[in-house]
């Protein structure tokens, strides 16, 4: 199998260079570039097409969010995971609308970095388990009053896929939702997809978002 070919944009070396090693080392993970600010690290990803950019949202001059909403816009078939230290839920919100495949925090252990780039490279949303329950905890209450809307639009889900879309509100993977409900991993990407469509979503993160924004976990 080709390795998965990454992009670092981060405005800190040293956290920059210590990625780097760690992946440089592991089978399967090739370091395509490097940047140290949005504006360079946009023209490196249009350049060298990588599989996934790894993006820091927080730095001087171009800013990551901007950088990602310029990434999508002229690679779109690029993954882009932000690594950051922000636990802000609105940080979160803005660069999965803008796109984002991902919302890891700094201090994840390389473990979880290594499996969540080779799962946002296959297309799937990765997120840290802390930020998924603090976007959670901060989106629940002041959006109760949005369940009424949610429930019109629930009702063009079968019962399946409404049960489907509660776990990808908890962050579940597809083989986890699968071993929950006695199903094939391929059946759950069908339901996943179906989900999607129905709610005119693009990316199963964003129907996560959806079910915890309208009060439905």
């Amino acid at each position: 199998m080709k390795p998965i070919r990454i992009l670092i944009i981060d405005d800190h070396s040293l956290f920059r260079s210590g990625v780097k090693q760690v992946l440089q080392r592991q089978k399967g993970f090739e370091v395509v570039g490097e940047a140290d600010d949005g504006l360079e690290g946009v023209k490196r990803a249009i350049q060298l097409k990588p599989d996934v950019v790894l993006l820091d949202l927080q730095m001087s001059g171009t800013g990551g969010l901007e950088a990602l909403r310029l990434i999508k816009e002229d690679i779109p078939e690029t993954q882009v995971v932000m690594l950051t230290v922000s636990e802000n839920a609105e940080d979160l919100l803005e660069t999965l609308r803008a796109g984002a495949s991902g919302y890891l925090l700094k201090n994840i252990d390389m473990e979880f970095l290594l499996e969540s780039i080779q799962r946002a490279a296959r297309g799937e949303s990765v997120m840290s388990p802390q930020i998924a329950q603090k976007l959670a905890d901060s989106l629940r209450k002041p959006h109760q009053a949005n369940v009424a809307v949610a429930e019109i639009n629930l009702g063009k889900l079968s019962p399946r896929e409404r049960e489907i879309i509660v776990m990808l509100a908890s962050g579940a993977s597809n083989k986890e939702i699968a071993l929950v409900l006695i199903l094939s991993e391929s059946t759950i990407k069908i339901h996943v997809q179906s989900i999607l469509r129905k709610l005119n979503l693009s990316k199963r993160v964003q129907a996560a978002v959806y079910a915890v924004e309208h009060g439905l976990t």
